[in-house]
C-alpha cells in the first residue's frame, strides 16, 4: 500500500465570468501522505478554498470548469469517476468542514437528524434506532451532549454549530478531512478548543487532513506539512521545519515578515508591497514578480517551475533555485 493517500497533479480550475476567465488554479501540486496534516496557507484569493472544492468534485458547474490536471485518491483518479461513485465517496472517504459553520448547517432539521442523514447515507445496512444512535454518540465525542439531538442550528453558539459540522465531518470516520478555515467565525478561546478537538479525533482514528488556513501559528501548531500558495500556484513545499526554519519564495519570507514581533518596538506592521494580480489577467512570468525585491527579466518573461531544493523542499523562484545549486 502505498505511503501517498492524495496526489494532486497539474490542477488547472477555471472560472468563466462577464468580467473574464478566472484562472483560480494554475498547475497545482500537492501530496498528502497517510495520517499526515497539510497546512494550505495563502491570502485571499489564492486558490485555496477553490483546491479544496476541486479535490470533492464540488466546483459549481457553471461557472467553474476544472480543465486539466489528476487527483489520485488511493490510486484512483478522482476526475474520472462518476457522479453516483464521486457521492458515495463524500463523507464517507473524504469530507469536508467548510468555512462558515453559520451558513453550513440545514435550519429546518435538527442537529442529530444532519448527522443521521450522513450515516444512513453511506451506511443504509443500520436500522435506524442504530444509525440514530450512532448520531448521539457523536455529538458526544464532539462534546455535545446527546440529549441535544434534537436541537435546531439556531439554538447553538457559533462554536457549537462548528463541532455539529465536525461531527457531521467525521460520521463515517473518512481518511481524508479537509477543514477550510475551520476557526474564521470563532472567537479565539473557542478557536483552541475547536482545533485541540480536531486533532484529538485525527489521532484518536489516523486521519489525513488538508486544513486550509491564513494564520501561520494554526499551522505551526497542528501540521506536518507546509504548502503556500500564491495567485492559484503553490509557490513553496515542505515539511513544518523546513518552511518554517529555512524560508525559500520571497512571498513566504514576507508572510513571516509581517507577524507582529513583541520583542520590537515597531509602531506599524510589515507589508509585503502591492497587490496580488488580477485571476483575469495574469501576468506571463512569476506571479509574485511585481511584488518582488530580487525580480529579473527572467522572472517577468518565463514562469518558474517548482522545483525540488532539498529532501522534497519545493520553491517556485528562479533566484532562490540558482542560489542552492
Amino acid at each position: 500500500m502505498s505511503d501517498i493517500l492524495l496526489d494532486i497533479k497539474n490542477l488547472n480550475i477555471i472560472y468563466s465570468t462577464t468580467d473574464g476567465v478566472v484562472r483560480a488554479l494554475n498547475d497545482a501540486n500537492l501530496q498528502i501522505r497517510r495520517g499526515e496534516v497539510l497546512g494550505l496557507v495563502g491570502e485571499t484569493g489564492a486558490g485555496k478554498t477553490t483546491l479544496a472544492r476541486g479535490i470533492m468534485r464540488l466546483i459549481p458547474h457553471p461557472p467553474g470548469e476544472i480543465v486539466s490536471g489528476e487527483i489520485i485518491y488511493e490510486g484512483k483518479d478522482l476526475l474520472k469517476l462518476s457522479e453516483k461513485e464521486m457521492r458515495q465517496m463524500r463523507g464517507r472517504q473524504i469530507s469536508m468542514i467548510f468555512q462558515d459553520p453559520m451558513t453550513s448547517l440545514n435550519p429546518v432539521m435538527t442537529v442529530g437528524d444532519q448527522i443521521l442523514e450522513v450515516i444512513r447515507n453511506h451506511h443504509p445496512e443500520l436500522s435506524k434506532q442504530e444509525a440514530k444512535k450512532q448520531a448521539g454518540e457523536m455529538l458526544e465525542l464532539v462534546g455535545i451532549t446527546a440529549g441535544r439531538y434534537d436541537d435546531y442550528p439556531h439554538q447553538f453558539s457559533g462554536g457549537m454549530k462548528q463541532r455539529v459540522i465536525i461531527a457531521i465531518a467525521l460520521a463515517c470516520n473518512p481518511q481524508l478531512l479537509i477543514a477550510d478555515e475551520p476557526t474564521t467565525a470563532l472567537d479565539v478561546t473557542i478557536q483552541a478548543q475547536v482545533l485541540e478537538m480536531i486533532r484529538g479525533l485525527k489521532q484518536k482514528n489516523n486521519t489525513s487532513m488538508l486544513l486550509i488556513t491564513h494564520d501561520l501559528g494554526v499551522v505551526a501548531q497542528n501540521c506536518d506539512s507546509v504548502a503556500i500558495a500564491y495567485a492559484g500556484e503553490i509557490v513553496e513545499y515542505g515539511t513544518l521545519r523546513q518552511v518554517y526554519k529555512n524560508m525559500l519564495h520571497p512571498y513566504t519570507v514576507g508572510l513571516f515578515g509581517s507577524i507582529p514581533d513583541l520583542e520590537s518596538d515597531n509602531r506599524r506592521l510589515a507589508a509585503i508591497d502591492g497587490m496580488m494580480p488580477d485571476p483575469t489577467a495574469l501576468p506571463k512570468g512569476c506571479k509574485f514578480a511585481d511584488r518582488c525585491k530580487y525580480v529579473t527579466q527572467q522572472c517577468l518573461d518565463e514562469n518558474p517551475e517548482l522545483l525540488e531544493i532539498e529532501d522534497g523542499h519545493k520553491v517556485r523562484c528562479f533566484q532562490r533555485q540558482t542560489e542552492t545549486r
